[in-house]
């Protein structure tokens, strides 16, 4: 595992690259720590990590960038996410954060960096979670407010509530929903007025919400028993992994079997699915990045295609979501310090980051656009979101096929949408 392991650059680039060195190259050198959670129940989202570390230190050099990277692991655990941010700060002195992967690390990450004044790339948690979790009163909207050194490129609740029904739309159900939030971050976001049941009310679904139910728990009969009795013929969510193989499971045991099955975070791993045998086979999720999306790398210059096959090769696994978001991170770290004069200036770097204006393997990251509400515009940066479902193959393993792109065209469709019953 890469937590609390320091990774410094070798002086070779990559081989091929055709990347100039630029006159600034003997700029001063930048430490830049990393946090993600490596290990408890969101490790799945770290899976990519040691590549995409390795291939930013290796493609630095090449770029005039004299660079280390410190990664800590948060362990799943908002505490320890704050912890390691301290550690970064006051121990290891970096110039700069990326943080990845839910709110429960980089809300922590960030609102210490925020008051300590150091920069922050941020991503993979919907904007919202993100940008209003850190506000110190997250149900006044009058009172939130702009933050001057975090930044974070993903898409937000609206898109993926979106996804999810513009899938639903395409096939006949009675619209009876049914919820499946946690009581966190994202359950809390989902949940609320700037969620999912404004939009489900006013496209005419009728949602059951049986409340929230803690993390890691072990009987969902209560939820199974509330479905069953609304007649919900669509099944949505955003549990973590295990909780969703434990509720599908039993669910299926108890005789509840819906039409569709969208659900966010937890459909998001081959594994996860993989897990769940048969059981897996056309259940829906958001797709954030995939092979087939249509962008290529502004640091190594490979396609999304390409940076999939590279990770699968080294790492022997399938490619995973994640992968494309923690490359983008070291893209836009990469580009902001080129263009600073003083990227361990901290007020620097922080406004070279709110410029930045770059085409990355997962499409473009620009802050200030009119996609974002305007008070959270200065922080958040959208990117494409389309709709995916598991399909299972011959051999027992699964691919993920892109079946709805009406917010995103330019990302191709695999297939059309089937129901499970």
């Amino acid at each position: 595992m890469l937590n609390r392991r320091t990774f410094i650059a070798s002086g070779s680039a990559l081989a091929g690259l055709g990347l100039a060195r630029p006159a600034l190259a003997q700029r001063k050198a930048i430490r830049i720590g990393y946090v993600s959670p490596q290990t408890g129940p969101l490790s799945a989202f770290s899976a990519a990590d040691d590549f995409m570390v390795r291939q930013f230190l290796a493609a630095a050099p090449g770029l005039g960038l004299d660079a280390e990277v410190i990664v800590k692991d948060s362990q799943s655990n908002p505490n320890r996410a704050a912890e390691v941010a301290r550690e970064l700060i006051s121990r290891d002195e970096v110039n700069l954060i990326l943080v990845a992967s839910t709110p429960e690390t980089t809300n922590p990450v960030c609102s210490v960096a925020e008051s300590e004044e150091i920069p922050v790339i941020s991503t993979v948690a919907p904007w919202q979670p993100w940008f209003i979790g850190q506000q110190g009163n997250p149900a006044d909207p009058g009172s939130w407010q702009e933050f001057d050194y975090v930044y974070h490129f993903f898409w937000g609740l609206e898109d993926n509530v979106r996804v999810f029904m513009n899938m639903w739309d395409a096939v006949q159900t009675n619209k009876s929903v049914g919820a499946l939030w946690p009581n966190d971050s994202d359950g809390n976001a989902w949940s609320s007025a700037v969620g999912m049941p404004p939009a489900l009310a006013a496209a005419g679904y009728r949602l059951t919400d049986p409340g929230r139910y803690q993390n890691l728990t072990d009987d969902f009969s209560a939820q199974i028993s509330a479905f069953k009795q609304a007649q919900a013929e669509i099944l949505v969510g955003i549990p973590i992994p295990p909780d969703f193989t434990t509720f599908w499971t039993q669910a299926r045991q108890q005789g509840y079997r819906p039409k569709l099955v969208s659900v966010a975070k937890a459909l998001l791993f081959p594994e996860s699915v993989a897990a769940l045998g048969e059981l897996g086979d056309n259940l829906t999720a958001e797709v954030w990045w995939s092979p087939q999306h249509p962008f290529r790398s502004s640091l190594t210059g490979q396609s999304a295609g390409e940076l999939a096959g590279d990770f699968e090769a080294a790492a022997k696994r399938q490619w995973t979501q994640p992968a494309g978001f923690v490359h983008a991170q070291f893209e836009v770290a990469a580009d902001a310090i080129r263009r600073t004069d003083d990227p361990t200036d901290g007020d620097a770097l922080a406004e070279a980051i709110a410029a930045t204006d770059l085409q990355t393997v997962v499409g473009r990251v620009a802050w200030g656009q009119e996609n974002v509400p305007e008070f959270a515009r200065r922080n958040v940066a959208k990117t494409p979101l389309v709709g995916g479902q598991w399909r299972r193959m011959q051999d027992g393993s699964f691919d993920l096929v892109i079946v709805e792109n009406a917010l995103a065209s330019q990302i191709p469709l695999g297939d059309s949408l089937r129901t499970l019953a």
